[in-house]
């Protein structure tokens, strides 16, 4: 087993040994609901622990950002932008296929809403419940014990939702398949710890991209624009003409 899943059922092991070799059924049902909320995030690759370096805030569990990295070109929006929200274009992408431009890996930093978490964290909470059949526990309600799983998803949808949101505002496409996944640099595990819904998360992310030429900005001369280069064309023909005739 992996995943989230397999923390939930390894947890289940250490409270209730006389039931961790043969699961009843109903768990199972329960681990399967969750997950198909997993599946949410196939697009999403969380950085391993291992090579996490970031350290945990004592006063309010907030995870440390990893540091923003040097170079790149400061993007601005085309479209409505979140607040904090910056984005930069880094390295082209050598030996990767994109159909509509030239392939970049884009750096970009944003906070993500409390409020999309809490309306996240319903919408799975209702799911899951609609299965959820435990031992000592109503039908419908979740145990405590998978609360936090939850928590994780709900984080993991609302960044990923928060990324897509960032695309749309700059006028950026991912990648297809592999190559278009987004790497958050933060562990999301920790970024949960102590965490209550509801509340923002900052974080940091590098996505595989290119610019979306449907959502780029058209460039269009105004009126004015257009009457000042018209006078301009004028004003060359007359002079070439007051050439021509003192030279005639």
């Amino acid at each position: 087993r992996n995943g989230a899943s397999s923390s939930i059922y390894c947890y289940h092991r250490t409270t209730n040994k006389t039931k961790a070799s043969n699961p009843n059924k109903s768990t199972m049902k329960f681990l399967s609901v969750l997950a198909l909320i997993t599946a949410v995030s196939n697009a999403f690759v969380l950085q391993p622990s291992f090579q996490s370096s970031r350290g945990v805030s004592s006063l309010h569990m907030a995870v440390d950002l990893v540091a923003e990295p040097e170079g790149g070109i400061e993007l601005s929006p085309v479209s409505s932008s979140m607040p904090g929200c910056r984005v930069k274009q880094m390295d082209e992408l050598q030996g990767v296929k994109c159909d509509f431009g030239t392939p970049y890996e884009f750096w970009m930093t944003a906070e993500v809403d409390g409020a999309l978490v809490k309306e996240v964290h319903t919408q799975i909470s209702k799911d899951a419940s609609k299965k959820a059949a435990f031992p000592g526990f109503r039908k419908g309600q979740v145990p405590p014990y998978a609360q936090p799983q939850i928590t994780q998803f709900s984080v993991q949808e609302s960044l990923i939702k928060t990324v897509r949101a960032i695309l749309d505002g700059y006028g950026l496409k991912e990648l297809a398949g592999d190559d278009g996944k987004v790497e958050v640099k933060e562990d999301v595990a920790d970024m949960c710890k102590g965490y209550k819904v509801g509340g923002s998360l900052k974080f940091t992310a590098t996505l595989n991209g290119s610019y979306d030429p449907e959502k780029q900005p058209t460039v269009v001369e105004s009126e004015s624009e257009v009457v000042t280069e018209a006078i301009e064309a004028v004003a060359v023909v007359e002079s070439e003409s007051e050439v021509e005739t003192e030279a005639a």
